[in-house]
């Protein structure tokens, strides 16, 4: 089910790539051949990148996605290595911890004031608010459970699935 919803917010953050694109592009357009513009671009524009940059973090980390800088580990034993992998993920739950808090209490004062930007088209805030909680949490989540798993092999004395690290990887990989 994870697994779903994480492709869901892929598929979210890839519309909005796209929807940035076209948004830029109409702007662009528009002020070069007609003298106009779309109204509240920036703020649109800034909303989108949220989304872009934000939705797809759980599937990053499902994929242990993230840039690693290992040459220092890669010359360690592997139980240090898996030691160091599970240090790493419980010290991003401890990270992410505050900026769901945030980002719970933003949604909730945005919604509850009716926040809104002010401009052409007064856009509401909350949307991207509730975007930036929903991928921030649906990260804390995907790396709860893999420290969870992690930490669960580690104690049977088996390698750690899928780290992606270590000499063993290839260059394919």
């Amino acid at each position: 089910m994870l697994r779903r919803i994480e492709r869901l917010l892929v598929d979210l953050a890839i519309i909005s790539v796209l929807g940035l694109g076209v948004l830029i592009t109409a702007t662009v357009l528009l002020r070069a051949f007609f003298n106009s513009g779309v109204p509240d671009a920036i703020v649109m524009v800034a909303e989108l990148m949220v989304a872009a940059v934000i939705l797809p973090l759980a599937a990053t980390t499902a994929n242990r996605a993230h840039i690693v800088v290992e040459f220092v580990s890669n010359r360690m034993p592997p139980r240090v290595r898996d030691g160091l992998v599970v240090f790493g993920s419980i010290f991003g739950l401890l990270a992410l911890a505050p900026l769901i808090w945030a980002g719970w209490r933003e949604v909730t004062h945005t919604i509850a004031s009716g926040g809104y930007f002010f401009g052409d088209l007064n856009l509401p805030k909350w949307p991207g608010r509730v975007i930036f909680l929903a991928g921030i949490s649906f990260c804390w989540l995907r790396l709860a459970i893999m420290v969870w798993r992690d930490i669960g092999a580690m104690r049977r004395g088996e390698p750690l699935a899928d780290t992606g690290y270590g000499p063993e990887q290839t260059e394919e990989a």
